[in-house]
C-alpha cells in the first residue's frame, strides 16, 4: 500500500524550503553574486556532508527502509573531490576542514545512521533531489558568476550515471511511496527532513557571514581608494 511519502515530504517541507532559499548566501548565489572563496568553502562543507550520507547509506543499504532508495548513481563524493582539486589544488584534503555547522550536520547523519536508519531517507531526499532538480540552473549561475570553463569547478552538478533525470525522479518518487513504513515513521521522516533543511540553512548562514565580511572589506577598500 502506497504511503504517498514523496508528496507528503514535498508538502511537509515547503516552509523549510522557502526559508532556506531566503538565506542571504543562497539569495546572492541565485542572483548571480558568487564569491569564489565562499563557494569553495561550500564545496568543502558539502564534501563532509555527502561523505557522511554515503557512508551511512552503504552501512545501511540492506535496511528494509533504506534499500528502497539505495541509488549509488546519486552519490556526490567523487564529483566533489574533483571540484575540490580544482579549487584547492592536489593537496586539498590537507587544506579543508568542516565548519561548526557542518560538524553538527555530519554528527546528526551518523547518529541516525546508527540508531534510526529509516531517517536517512530524509537526508537523502533533501540533498539529492534538490541537487538533481536544480543542479543545472545552479551550475549555469556558478559558471557565469565565477567565469569558469565548461569542464572545471562544477562537476558536483553533473549526474553522469543518470541518463534521463525526469525518468529517474519518477522512479525515485515511486520508491519513496512504496517503502514499507508505518504512518508514525512517515511523520518522523518528514520531521527529520525539516531538520535536514535547518542544518543546511545553518551551513549557508555561516557562508553568509563570510560573504558579508567580504562585501564589507570591498566597501571599505572602495571608500579608502575614493578618499585618496
Amino acid at each position: 500500500m502506497s504511503t504517498n511519502l514523496a508528496q507528503q515530504l514535498r508538502i511537509g517541507t515547503t516552509k523549510s524550503h522557502s526559508m532556506a532559499e531566503n538565506v542571504s548566501f543562497v539569495k546572492s548565489f541565485l542572483g548571480g553574486v558568487v564569491d569564489k572563496k565562499s563557494y569553495r568553502k561550500l564545496v568543502a562543507n558539502l564534501y563532509f556532508v555527502y561523505t557522511a550520507i554515503e557512508e551511512e547509506m552503504e552501512n545501511n543499504k540492506e535496511h528494509y527502509a533504506v534499500k528502497s532508495i539505495y541509488f549509488p548513481q546519486l552519490y556526490r563524493q567523487s564529483s566533489l573531490c574533483q571540484d575540490l582539486c580544482y579549487y584547492y589544488g592536489p593537496d586539498w584534503k590537507n587544506m579543508i576542514q568542516p565548519s561548526l555547522a557542518t560538524k553538527n550536520y555530519v554528527n546528526r547523519i551518523h547518529k541516525i545512521g546508527s540508531t534510526q536508519p529509516e531517517l536517512l531517507i530524509s537526508h537523502a531526499y533533501t540533498r539529492y533531489m534538490g541537487d538533481l532538480s536544480g543542479g543545472q540552473i545552479l551550475k549555469k549561475i556558478a559558471k557565469s558568476a565565477m567565469g569558469l570553463s565548461d569542464q572545471e569547478g562544477t562537476e558536483f552538478y553533473d549526474f553522469h550515471d543518470i541518463a534521463d533525470e525526469s525518468i529517474f525522479k519518477k522512479q525515485y518518487r515511486n520508491a519513496l511511496d512504496n517503502i514499507p513504513i508505518s504512518s508514525k515513521q512517515v511523520t518522523e521522516i518528514i520531521a527529520e527532513a525539516n531538520i535536514a533543511f535547518n542544518l543546511n540553512m545553518e551551513v549557508f548562514q555561516e557562508l553568509n557571514s563570510n560573504f558579508i565580511k567580504i562585501m564589507l572589506m570591498l566597501l571599505l577598500n572602495t571608500v579608502h581608494n575614493f578618499r585618496k
